[in-house]
């Protein structure tokens, strides 16, 4: 079972949500935020590098080219600028599609390639798969297309989803068999999770919403969910020994209370 968990704003526990779950009920995790990955903080295994990730680039011919422009009025990220004896490509602008080389009409345009990103894996307790961006690029998506091919559809696969409802997001709970929407009752919090609630109906995913640092804010969260037949899966309270906990690395499921809680989680959701 592959189960995503996302959430609509940073920093309201998805990734102690994450690792919690794989960690109670044997699971292997997948950090897909691969521009700040931190679920080994807590798994703590030994992590090696197994894989490289690569963006297709443009490699332009400039003795076939004619300068028509064609390539640089198909992207739409403004990666091509065609001067009249010149071509200026911008590398952290282009998607990767090679569009432009199809449309060229004097087979101008080979593909090229530059490394973007890289995969690790480690395994301490449970078995813990890795993405991470290079520094100073801009797509992060490649990458945790490239991490989801490590994704074993046997036995309980959790996908740690980067924070926010961009494409990276949308990436990682893409085939997922189930999403764990992550918030906080705070009005930011409820905020996204609509976008994210709208997101995962758009997908077709089944869905539930976890509350972390319960007893902070409101009950808006609780009302929204409510009005939209969203079932509650679990509620963290907000507590200092959680914190203290968290900040030490220390994940919850190492207490037999937490452990259970998660277990039980993973039961509802199956």
């Amino acid at each position: 079972m592959i189960i995503a968990v996302a959430s609509g704003k940073g920093g309201v526990g998805k990734t102690t949500v994450a690792v919690n779950l794989a960690l109670a009920n044997n699971g292997i995790i997948y950090d897909c935020d691969v521009e700040e990955p931190n679920a080994n903080v807590f798994i703590k295994a030994k992590l090696e590098k197994i894989d490289d990730v690569y963006l297709m680039n443009p490699e332009f011919n400039l003795e076939t080219c004619k300068f028509c422009k064609k390539c640089a009025e198909f992207c739409k990220y403004n990666a091509i600028a065609v001067l009249p004896s010149d071509i200026l490509f911008f590398k952290e602008l282009c998607s990767g599609c090679g569009g432009c080389k199809i449309v060229c009409p004097y087979d101008a345009i080979e593909e090229g390639k530059r490394k973007i990103g890289e995969i690790y894996y480690g395994k301490n307790e449970i078995e813990i798969y890795q993405g991470l961006l290079n520094i100073g690029e801009a797509r992060a998506t490649p990458v945790i297309t490239k991490l989801k091919k490590y994704v074993k559809k046997d036995g309980i696969s959790i996908l740690d989803a980067p924070p926010g409802n961009a494409c990276p997001a949308i990436e990682t709970m893409h085939h997922s068999d189930f999403v764990i929407l992550v918030t906080e009752p705070t009005p930011f919090g409820l905020h996204d999770l609509k976008i994210a609630v709208e997101i995962v109906k758009k997908l077709n995913i089944p869905h539930g919403v976890i509350i972390n640092k319960y007893g902070l804010g409101d009950k808006s969260v609780e009302e929204f969910c409510k009005e939209e037949g969203i079932e509650i899966l679990m509620k963290i309270p907000y507590s200092k020994e959680i914190a203290e906990l968290y900040s030490k690395g220390i994940a919850l499921a190492k207490e037999k209370e937490w452990e259970k809680k998660f277990v039980e989680l993973y039961e509802a959701i199956k």
